[in-house]
């Protein structure tokens, strides 16, 4: 029986509230959720917009999410995380009806806007959240901070204490200063090359 458990089961992203197509005028708006209620909320819309027969007010909603590598156990994991948790973004009418059904969906706390006036975001804005979304370069979460001691745990400089210089979320490495033949030297390591546990 093959072990699956290292692979990630990918999230959703991108909901069709609404059979029916979005007109030139439907713009994007941006609603505060509770925390770790997003999908909940968007579960809770497709419902009231069947039973209030507004899919031709509100179309489609997003949550932004995004591939994360880090580190559990001494391991690389993948993870998606939300990239902005409490917040949905969705693309609608701004009419009265539609307005109240999303404003009353349990919950959502409200709109984001200047005075209680929703405001739209513009589609280049929603075409970088998808662009970011959609791409599949996990970005590493560092288990660190800059100015942490930690102790190299293999490689040359294994059983070295030196503190982090720097962080490259991006390749998931760390820059550690060593004290070498008494003077500090930099040497770039892996995440998993580190502790913090000395």
């Amino acid at each position: 029986m093959p072990n699956n458990a290292s692979k990630t089961k990918k999230k959703e992203f991108l909901f069709q509230l609404s059979s029916v197509t979005p007109p030139f005028d439907a713009a994007w708006y941006v609603i505060n959720t509770y925390s770790g209620h997003e999908y909940k909320v968007i579960d809770a819309l497709k419902t009231r917009i069947r039973t209030m027969n507004l899919e031709d007010q509100i179309f489609q909603a997003i949550v932004p999410i995004q591939s994360k590598m880090i580190i559990r156990r001494g391991t690389k994991v993948k993870t998606q995380e939300k990239t902005y948790p409490g917040y949905v973004i969705i693309q609608m009418l701004l009419t009265d009806e539609a307005w109240v059904t999303v404003r009353t969906t349990q919950g959502v706390t409200n709109f984001i806007g200047i005075d209680n006036k929703p405001s739209a975001i513009s589609q280049a804005e929603v075409d970088q959240i998808l662009k970011t979304t959609e791409e599949d370069k996990p970005k590493y979460q560092a288990p660190y901070s800059v100015g942490d001691v930690v102790k190299v745990i293999n490689g040359p400089f294994a059983d070295f204490i030196g503190s982090i210089d720097s962080i490259d979320q991006e390749r998931g490495k760390v820059r550690v200063l060593v004290s070498f033949f008494e003077r500090e030297t930099p040497v770039e390591l892996d995440f998993l090359q580190v502790s913090r546990e000395l």
